[in-house]
């Protein structure tokens, strides 16, 4: 029995402190600060950002690697009331992972009064009984310091009359990168005891392909946001390494499509002499090699599949 506690240090971790490790995750509504938090604490871009509603459409978990602790972030979709299929469904995977995480944080943004938005969460909240839940203040390098003390008042009492406590209210700037180390200090005591859960270079546990479609998706919406805002979905039909490369010249082949539900937004997407396309394709070529770290040729077609939000046949092809 001796030597079982030592087994699970890593080399870093003082003898004798327990390890933690457990799911905490984000939630607030659209705008709010979620992904952002995520990328400040693991420290690379992993969620996509968007102010954009309903763009992180996957369950993202960012991995945050402490000596002493493992926080995984689960990046659920923002709560809404649903319109359709794909809502519903959304709101479905929210519940379920809120009763699963080990802690969950409520992202206000410190620049916005309270409102109708934040109420329909914080009551949903107030009926996860068990998980611990941490009010998390962002943006607050964009008020004075008189609007954020009422700020923290009120979410105070917010949690007062639906008749919980928040078990902690930080203020933090993910942009300013102020107190991020602090809320991860706060967050890993709420966390169980237990042995990493995965391995030290893993950032997220979302296979590769599904990362290089948020970020193809993330550059596809840039710029006309307006016109489809959300109807467009990515899918990567293929990776694969270009066979006759030289070991220290490798080619990454990736061949995407980018949905759309009607013939007339094909237009915008590809954009006059195909312009639009092309700079989707530069631009999110470039992020997709900083995250897998080789050269990549991207080959992106613009599909139609009618009204794929409303046809569960579609949505499961496209992978929700």
């Amino acid at each position: 029995m001796g030597g079982m506690s030592v087994r699970n240090q890593s080399s870093e971790q003082p003898a004798g402190t327990l390890h933690r490790a457990g799911f905490a995750c984000f939630v607030g509504r659209p705008n709010a600060g979620k992904s952002t938090l995520t990328n400040a604490l693991v420290g690379k871009k992993v969620a996509i950002t968007s102010n954009r509603p309903q763009t992180t459409r996957h369950t993202v978990r960012g991995i945050v690697h402490r000596p002493d602790a493992q926080l995984i972030l689960v990046d659920t979709p923002g709560l809404h009331k649903p319109r359709t299929l794909l809502g519903e469904r959304l709101n479905d995977v929210v519940r379920t992972t809120w009763a699963e995480v080990d802690v969950i944080g409520f992202c206000l943004p410190a620049n916005e009064k309270l409102g109708p938005g934040d109420r329909f969460i914080a009551k949903e909240l107030a009926g996860i009984k068990r998980t611990p839940k941490v009010a998390v203040v962002t943006k607050t390098d964009l008020v004075d310091s008189k609007t954020l003390a009422e700020q923290l008042i009120a979410i105070d009492q917010l949690g007062k009359e639906l008749g919980f406590e928040w078990a902690e209210i930080v203020p933090v700037s993910a942009v300013g990168d102020q107190q991020v180390e602090l809320l991860a200090d706060l967050l890993v005591p709420m966390l169980p005891e237990s042995p990493a859960l995965y391995p030290e270079g893993d950032l997220t546990d979302e296979p590769e392909q599904v990362m290089v479609a948020e970020l193809i998706r993330e550059a596809a919406l840039e710029g006309v946001r307006d016109e489809l805002p959300h109807s467009i979905a990515v899918v990567v039909e293929e990776m694969l390494p270009r066979e006759d490369r030289p070991a220290e010249r490798p080619l990454l082949d990736i061949h995407a499509n980018i949905y759309i539900e009607r013939p007339s937004q094909k237009g915008i997407i590809i954009g006059p002499k195909g312009k639009r396309l092309k700079d989707v394709g530069i631009k999110s070529r470039k992020q997709i090699e900083a995250l897998l770290g080789t050269p990549v040729f991207l080959d992106l077609h613009v599909k139609v599949a009618k009204d794929w939000q409303r046809d569960p046949k579609q949505l499961r092809k496209l992978g929700f």
